[in-house]
């Protein structure tokens, strides 16, 4: 039997990890305490809560949690220590590359403004780049359930920060509401500045998101995604086109896309030759990082060593990284599988 290999010294790119859930439990609490802030008892207990967002009830209830977490986040120090934190933590799983994803309009009033909020994010990320040698750079993202003009505004700001460690424009929350070719001009803008389309969909609904997203939206990397593995021929076009899936497993499940690890459809994404790049999604209500997605993968659906490395490779191949940096961490990767 194949000796099973560190996960956590298996170089890889974090590709989907969002801002406010990479937050440390921990670092949660105190700040609530600092702030006076009174949360969820589900987000003081110690435990993942529990979730599931198959309708719009569970939804808004996972929401109303990431947004008393979010509540916790007032002041620049606040921003650069959860950025410190959450790049601490990749480094510790083995990430050599991280694009952390963050609607800059959610923290502006408590930071000055919009571009306040943003240049505060970016020179924490570039601090804490500096000081635990982890690539790091920002995918911002629009919002489904706001105005598509308002995702013009937040593309345009995008571009503007492109040569200060932005790089991709992506688009969350509730797929099930706003239509994906409702921001298509927002996501010209991004792309028209240099940046990676990077929306999410095929997460709560069906293959017909993901179509949406390459078709209105011209993405080049998929949030999610998992969905299209209904869709043989939606399958083969992100396979024939390398479109990224950034797949997250441990989220999935946890948010009742899937039941159980199993049903994720991992195999048939890799079989399929569509590639991956495995993320934590928001680690501080799922309770677990990016090793543990690999993990997820080794455990529950029997991928080797071999398979695994593959899915590191791919993760930084999906990734914005400089050709260097890619190469480093793909050298890495072989250094891993072989020693």
């Amino acid at each position: 039997m194949e000796h099973a290999r560190d996960l956590t010294l298996l170089p890889k790119a974090h590709l989907h990890l969002h801002f406010t859930g990479s937050m440390r439990p921990s670092t949660l609490l105190e700040l609530a305490d600092k702030y006076g802030v009174r949360l969820p008892d589900a987000l003081t207990g110690g435990e993942p809560p529990k979730l599931r967002a198959t309708d719009e009830r569970g939804w808004f209830r996972f929401q109303r949690l990431y947004d008393a977490a979010r509540s916790c986040l007032r002041e620049p120090d606040d921003i650069r220590r959860l950025v410190r934190e959450a790049a601490e933590e990749d480094v510790r799983d083995g990430s050599g590359w991280l694009e952390i994803q963050v609607d800059p309009t959610s923290y502006a009033p408590l930071l000055g403004g919009m571009i306040p909020a943003v240049e505060i994010i970016l020179d924490a990320v570039d601090s804490a780049s500096r000081e635990t040698g982890l690539g790091m750079r920002v995918v911002i993202a629009a919002n489904r359930m706001k105005h598509p003009l308002d995702a013009r505004t937040l593309a345009r700001l995008a571009v503007r920060y492109a040569d200060r460690g932005v790089v991709g424009f992506g688009l969350s929350n509730d797929e099930r509401r706003g239509m994906a070719r409702d921001f298509d001009r927002a996501f010209a803008i991004a792309r028209e500045g240099g940046l990676l389309a990077a929306p999410h969909g095929g997460e709560l609904t069906g293959p017909a998101s993901v179509r949406d997203c390459l078709d209105d939206l011209h993405a080049a990397r998929i949030g999610h995604g998992v969905r299209a593995a209904e869709d043989p021929r939606l399958l083969k076009r992100l396979a024939d086109r390398q479109i990224t899936c950034e797949v997250c497993p441990a989220s999935n499940v946890a948010l009742g896309v899937y039941e159980r690890h199993e049903d994720v459809p991992l195999r048939t994404l890799f079989d399929a030759g569509v590639p991956m790049a495995l993320g934590a999604d928001d680690p501080l209500l799922f309770g677990s990082r990016l090793a543990a997605q690999y993990e997820i993968a080794r455990t529950h659906h029997a991928f080797t060593d071999a398979e695994l490395a593959e899915l590191a490779r791919q993760s930084v191949r999906g990734s914005a990284a400089p050709e260097e940096v890619q190469a480093k961490l793909l050298a890495g990767i072989d250094q891993w599988l072989s020693g």
